[in-house]
């Protein structure tokens, strides 16, 4: 019986590649990474969407709430074993008016969603992932017309997602200390930051 997992999360899930435009293959996606240095026991179902967000819905873009769609991703691939959710970095948009808290207690929100839904084949167990920060430069890249002034708060949601997994009584992972941005958007990972997450987030899995 395989241990099935969900990996919940943004574009840095999903593989955004900075460089091209496009997405990482699944030799470089972590979540794909993770999935073949665990090996035959485990699954792993990528669930990334660019633009999603903890719990706040987008007025320029639909769909994008986090809360809105995991019960139904969950239950889609129910029974699990595991949930590991990465979320907070477009919650930092300009137009959202978030302070770190607000977006911890988006986090806590959803974790709590999936903490009572009934998709478990055991008990719940989650991971929350705090994303790196977004760094300065962003705010005055390619992207930055779209996300604004951004930065700074990134950089208060690790602290403020830990009291919320020490709360909740669920995991939790700080990948900053693992991980680097890439030097063009200034706020999606690079392709060798996909791989060291894969091997940090496979060794808890397991």
């Amino acid at each position: 019986m395989k241990n099935r997992i969900v990996v919940f999360g943004d574009s840095n899930t999903w593989g955004y590649d900075a460089v091209s435009g496009g997405r990482f293959n699944e030799k470089i996606r972590w979540p794909m990474v993770a999935a073949k240095l665990l090996g035959k026991k485990y699954r792993i179902y990528e669930e990334g969407l660019c633009g999603r967000t903890t719990v706040f819905d987008d007025p320029l873009n639909e769909g994008l709430s986090g809360l809105s769609y995991i019960l139904p991703c969950l239950q889609t691939h129910s029974p699990l074993d595991m949930l590991i959710i990465m979320l907070g970095t477009n919650d930092c948009k300009q137009r959202f008016a978030l302070t770190a808290s607000n977006i911890a207690l988006g986090m806590k929100r959803l974790v709590k969603k999936a903490l009572e839904a009934e998709v478990w084949r055991n008990k719940p167990n989650i991971l929350i992932v705090a994303p790196p920060p977004i760094l300065k430069e962003c705010e005055n890249s390619i992207v930055g017309k779209d996300m604004g002034i951004c930065s700074d708060k990134s950089y208060l949601i690790a602290k403020e997602y830990s009291l919320v997994a020490k709360e909740l009584n669920v995991k939790f992972l700080d990948a900053a200390p693992i991980v680097e941005m890439n030097k063009i958007d200034f706020m999606h990972l690079t392709a060798d930051s996909h791989i060291k997450l894969a091997e940090k987030v496979s060794e808890i899995i397991k």
